[in-house]
This record gives structure tokens, C-alpha cells and sequence, in this order.
């Protein structure tokens, strides 16, 4: 399979109360539109649901709290709660200095077991030569890499209309669960609502924001976060605690 590569872009976070977050989308429909895949949708939002991978310490937790600027983690997502209904991706989702990259590869549904196996190393033959895959299988074995956490949220995106590459994304109902194998459809007692009444602005862009939307953040009074859905899922679900000091 081909791998997907995403440039490299900037991302910034919010989060915002839900009422504030619905003035801010009535505002912006001047200048965006949503994009092709949520506007089949009814509600015009699409589900997202990823399983994460940990090592025995939470490296990929403790880097991200501990702000890290070059980092990466593994994840599997999908846009439905049944994989066979659904393209199955591994992505690559990392930080490089001050610009985030996802990288992917969409996974057929019969090697999908393949991702937490004792054969995770038969994937490097259905997939020669892809890097992602190499890397993946190759940090599987190293650093013992498991499935951790699943974390799904409703996203309703909008893209710009004119100039360079700006996309604003609005997620809510974000929930985790733990887990212990790849199951999308895990629906136990330990599904947990994360941050209930807010929802995470997040805003992409390759090179500059516009100006009018600089306009919306100081009406607004916006104040960029460090925010993680993977670190809330985990801090939610009691696998993993940040500490101030």
C-alpha cells in the first residue's frame, strides 16, 4: 500500500465552552466551508476513533506532558466503530520543533490483527519497503509497543476557500476507553467523557493564519493550550497523571 504523507503544519489548540465554540463557528461560515467527507454526513460531523500504542514506561505520555519538541506516537484510526465498514489507517503522529506531521498507511482489514501480534513481523512482507510500516514494526519490537487507550470524539471540519492551506477543526463528545487488544468497538464500563461541555478548537495551517481570523481571537480573547486528546483520554481513564509543581 502507499503511504500518505501530510506536510508538515503548524496547529494550534483551544478549548473552548460549547457556547463560545458555536459563536465561533457562526462566524467563521463567511470564510470556510466544510469539508467534502462531513458534509455527506447528516449532523455534517464525522465520528473519529483511534487506538493508541504505549511502551511499560508511557514514554509517548511523558514526552508530550513533559513538552518535548521532537516526539512521535503510533496510533490505528478509523471512522467507524466497525472495521470492516470502515478504511483502517496506522498514522504517524509526531512534533518536529514547531510543526506537527502525520504520516500514514491505510491497512486491509484481513492483516488488521497483524498490528498486535506475535507476527507483527509478517507485516514487513505484505508491506515491503514502506517506511511507516518498517518503523512501526521495528518500534513494536523494540520498545514492546501495545495498544493502550481508544479515544473517539465527534469532529465537524471546515476548510478555507481562498489563499494558502487553513483548516479548522470543532471536536467534542470525546471519550477513552482502556483497552488491551484492537477492538474499535469497545464499549465497557470504563468509556469515560473527557472535558464534557467543551469542545477543542484546533486550527492548521502551513503558513499564516488570516486575518480574519486573528480578528476572531482577539474578540474572543483566544488562549492557545497545550492540549492532547491522547493525554486527556489517559489522565481520564487513570492510565497516566500530570503533576504541576
Amino acid at each position: 500500500m502507499k503511504e500518505n504523507i501530510a506536510l508538515e503544519r503548524y496547529e494550534f489548540k483551544y478549548l473552548l465552552p460549547n457556547t463560545i465554540a458555536q459563536q465561533i463557528e457562526g462566524e467563521i461560515k463567511n470564510f470556510m466551508v466544510i469539508d467534502d467527507f462531513a458534509k455527506k454526513k447528516s449532523n455534517k460531523k464525522y465520528f473519529v476513533n483511534s487506538i493508541y500504542f504505549e511502551d511499560n514506561f508511557n514514554t509517548n505520555f511523558n514526552e508530550k506532558v513533559d513538552g518535548f519538541r521532537i516526539r512521535k506516537k503510533y496510533r490505528v484510526r478509523t471512522y467507524s466503530d466497525d472495521t470492516k465498514k470502515s478504511i483502517i489507517f496506522l498514522e504517524i503522529k509526531g512534533r518536529n520543533l514547531e510543526r506537527t506531521y502525520k504520516k500514514r498507511v491505510s491497512i486491509p482489514e484481513k492483516y488488521f490483527n497483524l498490528l498486535y501480534s506475535n507476527h507483527v513481523i509478517k507485516l514487513l512482507k505484505v508491506f515491503p519497503n514502506n517506511k511507516i510500516i518498517t518503523s512501526f514494526v521495528f518500534d513494536v519490537i523494540k520498545k514492546q509497543l501495545k495498544p493502550i487507550i481508544k479515544i473517539d470524539y465527534l469532529r465537524r471540519p471546515y476548510i478555507g476557500t481562498h489563499g494558502l492551506y487553513f483548516r479548522l477543526t470543532f471536536d467534542n463528545e470525546l471519550k477513552s476507553s482502556k483497552i488491551s487488544n484492537l477492538n474499535f468497538s469497545n464499549r465497557d464500563e470504563f468509556s469515560l467523557l473527557c472535558k464534557a461541555g467543551y469542545t477543542i478548537l484546533e486550527v492548521k495551517f502551513e503558513r499564516s493564519i488570516p486575518a480574519w481570523f486573528h480578528r476572531i481571537i482577539q474578540s474572543y480573547n483566544l488562549k492557545r493550550m497545550s492540549i492532547s486528546k491522547y493525554v486527556l483520554g489517559m489522565c481520564s481513564s487513570k492510565l497516566g497523571y500530570e503533576t504541576s509543581e
